[in-house]
């Protein structure tokens, strides 16, 4: 049976980015639009832009620009680093099938395969929010650490994390790591001034998304440079709080439900 390579491009414990969200990235380009684009490779409007946040905040910048207006009720084009990664992608493939087709044979009947060698890059999370950015302070004591990561220009995350972390990770300024963050503990709090509650983390932004069921709901709140976060909450909430997109409000985050990941 011929052995296809599978190229995935992720940091470790992050959902990758494999080929099928490379697709859609090359669906939207082409087509023009998200809405088309999603349509084009079998996707719901919501998963496409699900895997478009998940590639951004991964890579630290957006890879479309999208504009009003335009095909299928909204323009999208690549930016310069959307194109650097379909390219680089596309020539991880070539190159992987090339290892593979040399390896092979030098792999039979000892009952390892080149898919047991490429496991690690099929690796996933469940944390719907992975956010890619640069450690810039860590204050601690004997027991446990507060993590300071920039995310953007103008957003620090924290992370409060034990010391045997610290140094299992090898945590130090200046060093990229990335953010793992479950959607059920992102709480949304609409408005312009930020809310006096003794939680931690207090990002500011604007909703850029509401995707509501008939009990739960979905808020992905865009805090800068492209990059969002997301919060699983219920339908009720989004109603009372009257949540929709366009509006200014912040996502607060306790320090201990943020994991760190590093490459």
């Amino acid at each position: 049976m011929p052995i296809e390579a599978l190229v995935s491009l992720k940091a470790e414990s992050l959902s990758p980015i494999g080929r099928e969200r490379i697709r859609l990235l090359e669906a939207v380009a082409r087509e023009g639009s998200i809405t088309a684009g999603a349509k084009a490779v079998g996707l719901t409007y919501k998963a496409a832009w699900d895997a478009l946040d998940a590639m951004a905040n991964l890579f630290g910048q957006p890879l479309l620009e999208t504009r009003a207006g335009g095909k299928a009720g909204g323009g999208a084009r690549l930016t310069p680093t959307g194109i650097k990664v379909i390219a680089a992608f596309s020539r991880l493939e070539g190159e992987m099938a090339r290892l593979v087709r040399l390896i092979e044979p030098e792999l039979a009947g000892t009952g390892i395969s080149p898919l047991n060698l490429m496991s690690g890059f099929l690796m996933k999370t469940s944390a719907r929010n992975a956010l890619r950015g640069t450690i810039c302070d860590i204050t601690s004591d004997a027991l446990a650490a507060e993590v300071a990561l920039r995310v953007s220009a103008d957003t620090v995350l924290y992370a409060l994390v034990t010391m045997e972390s610290v140094r299992d990770l090898g945590l130090c300024v200046g060093r990229d790591a990335v953010a793992l963050v479950k959607a059920p503990f992102v709480v949304i709090a609409p408005g312009e001034v930020a809310p006096r509650v003794s939680v931690r983390n207090c990002l500011p932004g604007t909703i850029a998304r509401v995707e509501t069921g008939a009990v739960g709901a979905e808020v992905v709140l865009e805090i800068g440079e492209g990059k969002t976060i997301a919060s699983s909450l219920t339908a009720r909430s989004v109603e009372t709080l009257g949540l929709e997109p366009g509006r200014p409000a912040f996502a607060l985050v306790d320090a201990a439900h943020v994991i760190l990941a590093i490459d």
